[in-house]
């Protein structure tokens, strides 16, 4: 398996639904409540549980951030964001996606979280062009980190080989050494 380590960040491919992290980021629609994709597989790993306490969160608007238990999963956390619909690029998709990274950060740093560990937001089912969010990704990320001496280590899990061989290319440029 090819792979691609940075410091503090790591790009890989693999389940995320079995990494051993203090959190991982689930692609969710705006309810919480489960869906296809990434957020369905989250929520069939962690169990009923997870369901029930997102029920009580009131769902989340794009670009937010929330955190639950991880129940079943080997995560301690999961912490939901909610991607951008891809339109073209003409409503601020990239901005959003950029959220979704930040405040997901910010989330686990306000949570004493050290590992987190994240899906390619927003590039399944919302369309949005991998070859664009890669970067968005990456460079939101090495931003929050240069400011949170706290969060330890990042990993960035592709579902396909196409997927991390997008990641694998800018990574140098972007993350570098």
């Amino acid at each position: 398996m090819r792979e691609f380590l940075a410091g503090r960040i790591a790009i890989t491919q693999g389940d995320l639904t079995a990494c051993d992290v203090d959190a991982i980021v689930n692609a969710a629609n705006k309810s919480l409540l489960g869906g296809g994709g990434v957020d369905g597989a989250i929520h069939r790993a962690a169990g009923r549980e997870l369901l029930e306490e997102c029920r009580t969160l009131g769902g989340a608007e794009t670009g937010e951030a929330k955190i639950t238990g991880g129940y079943r999963l080997p995560a301690k956390h999961v912490i939901h964001t909610v991607g951008p619909v891809w339109h073209g690029g003409d409503r601020d998709e990239e901005k959003l996606l950029g959220d979704c990274y930040r405040n997901s950060l910010k989330v686990a740093s306000e949570n004493g979280l050290k590992s987190i560990a994240f899906p390619s937001i927003s590039t399944g089912a919302y369309g949005f062009p991998i070859e664009k969010a890669a970067p968005i990704a990456m460079r939101a990320v090495k931003e929050m980190l240069q400011g949170d001496p706290g969060i330890e280590k990042v990993y960035f899990v592709c579902f396909s080989g196409s997927d991390l061989q997008v990641y694998l290319e800018g990574a140098g440029d972007i993350l570098g050494d």
